[in-house]
């Protein structure tokens, strides 16, 4: 008998969150698509085991924020946006790799009603999508993060808090 999980099985999925930002943002952040734990938590990085919030955290020498409002509270005080670059596709699992018929999200709102001085996507799957989607429309290159998910434990958490210090210098008022 074995230990291992079962795959879960590819199915559709729309994006249920809204974006995070407010006339202060300043940073964009953009991830593929919200984890299963993310959907069911209702808020973006919520898998105990992803990094991201501990990242922030560290680069602002702040404790780790604790729940939805609290994590949406940090990153809008430290104008910091947060969406994705998915609002639909087909996904098994939390699995960028299997990603079909992929659907981008409509960044004009928040990159008309922000200063949005950079663009960073957290992951190659992330990155690529906003290459091919969005890009050609924004205009505005993005850099890619490492991913902070657990499943990307080849990256040392020191080292992503330096990868993620990239946004520090455009945070500026």
């Amino acid at each position: 008998m074995s230990n291992r999980r079962a795959a879960a099985p590819a199915g559709p999925v729309s994006h249920p969150l809204a974006p995070v930002w407010n006339a202060d943002s300043r940073v964009l952040i953009l991830g593929t698509l919200p984890s299963p734990a993310s959907r069911q938590a209702g808020f973006y990085y919520m898998h105990p085991q992803n990094r991201f919030w501990p990242v922030l955290a560290a680069l602002f020498r702040e404790p780790v924020p604790q729940g939805p409002e609290a994590r949406r509270a940090f990153a809008l005080a430290h104008r910091i946006a947060l969406w994705d670059t998915l609002a639909r596709c087909t996904i098994a699992g939390a699995s960028d790799a299997s990603i079909q018929d992929p659907v981008p999200n409509d960044l004009s709102p928040i990159l008309a009603g922000a200063p949005i001085r950079a663009v960073f996507a957290t992951g190659a799957a992330a990155h690529r999508f906003y290459q091919k989607f969005q890009f050609p429309r924004t205009g505005l290159a993005a850099l890619r993060l490492p991913s902070p998910s657990a499943a990307n434990c080849a990256v040392p958490f020191g080292q992503l808090v330096e990868a993620y210090a990239a946004i520090l210098p455009f945070l500026q008022p």
